[in-house]
């Protein structure tokens, strides 16, 4: 059964809820199978009022590079209907696939946006897909008017597998992306990051532990260099320290904040659910990976954070979604006005 949003308190407005899904390799052969269901399932369950989607995959063995884009967006239509949303922007000379994605033109793996155009509103000419050389993923965004003072900027990201330095550039081509004179923009960054994230907890009063422990400490094997400072690999003192500078740059003075660690929300894995042998091999266990950071305008209205786990989630793919709540209504500009 789908999530209800729930009335904010005191007020007559419902909370808005922004989900994100990493769907395992979204191809055109999926449709007629169970795993397309798990998908379409666990997105209903989630009933998002707007959706950050990654790894649409078209296959570039068999297609030609001419038909990519048209392929991917007919594939992410059909999602977003089945799913009672829409990815539609509107075709323009540049973008005759009218749909909210992106791909770095080299390869044909697409993030996407997805939204309810009943509950929110694109604004129009408001959508930019970013590619190469930016991004190792395309990073897709538009903003959306939401009821808040002015309109929201809505990022669908998937970082850099490989490259903690190039995550980090990554990360400042993002911060610019939401940048704007004075400040930043009311926005919310969106998606699998490849990496743990750099926010803290309180702990005795004061920031002094990370939220997502170093779950890398005691692994042996060949993958950890995607992940840690190559110089403390092997270390009998603080052996295989993450490389966080990714989200170090994003939440830094407050810029964006980690939303699960902002609301203090229970620590839940997004990977790592699934088995040996079953896609992709993941020698890092269980980890949250798929992150929704929020601007500093956007952190007084955040009202929930959850990982969404049920049986169409954990079938669906090998990322579990992540979504929030949030009252546009408290949404505020930079230099707190309203």
């Amino acid at each position: 059964m789908p999530i209800s949003h729930q009335p904010t308190e005191g007020g007559d407005l419902p909370t808005l809820r922004l989900a994100n899904l990493n769907a395992y390799k979204l191809t055109p052969a999926t449709r007629t199978t169970s795993s397309w269901t798990a998908r379409v399932n666990a997105i209903q369950e989630i009933n998002p009022d707007i959706l950050a989607l990654q790894e649409v995959v078209i296959d570039e063995s068999t297609t030609s590079r001419d038909a990519w884009e048209q392929q991917a967006a007919e594939l992410i239509q059909e999602l977003a209907d089945q799913c009672g949303l829409t990815a539609q922007v509107g075709t323009t000379a540049g973008h005759p696939h009218g749909t909210a994605m992106a791909a770095n033109w080299h390869r044909p793996w697409w993030t996407a946006i997805l939204w309810n155009p009943d509950t929110v509103q694109l604004i129009e000419n408001s959508y930019r897909p970013y590619g190469a050389p930016d991004f190792w993923h395309g990073c897709t965004t538009a903003r959306f008017d939401v009821g808040a003072p002015e309109p929201v900027l809505m990022a669908s990201y998937h970082g850099d597998p490989f490259r903690p330095d190039f995550r980090s550039n990554e990360a400042l081509r993002l911060k610019g992306t939401f940048r704007q004179t004075g400040g930043v923009k009311p926005g919310f960054l969106v998606g699998d990051f490849n990496s743990l994230s750099a926010a803290k907890v309180r702990r005795f009063g004061v920031f002094r532990r990370y939220y997502d422990r170093n779950v890398y400490r005691r692994q042996r094997h060949d993958d950890l260099e995607f992940q840690v400072y190559p110089r403390s690999i092997g270390r009998w003192w603080r052996p295989n320290v993450p490389n966080r500078e990714q989200t170090k740059l994003l939440l830094r003075r407050g810029y964006m904040v980690d939303v699960a660690a902002h609301l203090k929300a229970p620590w839940q894995p997004t990977v790592g659910h699934w088995e040996d042998g079953r896609g992709d091999p993941d020698p890092w266990g269980k980890r949250r990976i798929d992150l929704i950071l929020a601007t500093r305008s956007i952190a007084p209205a955040l009202t929930g954070y959850h990982t969404h786990k049920s049986t169409a989630a954990e079938k669906a793919a090998d990322h579990l979604p992540v979504y929030v709540d949030f009252d546009p209504s408290k949404i505020t500009t930079e230099g707190g006005k309203r």
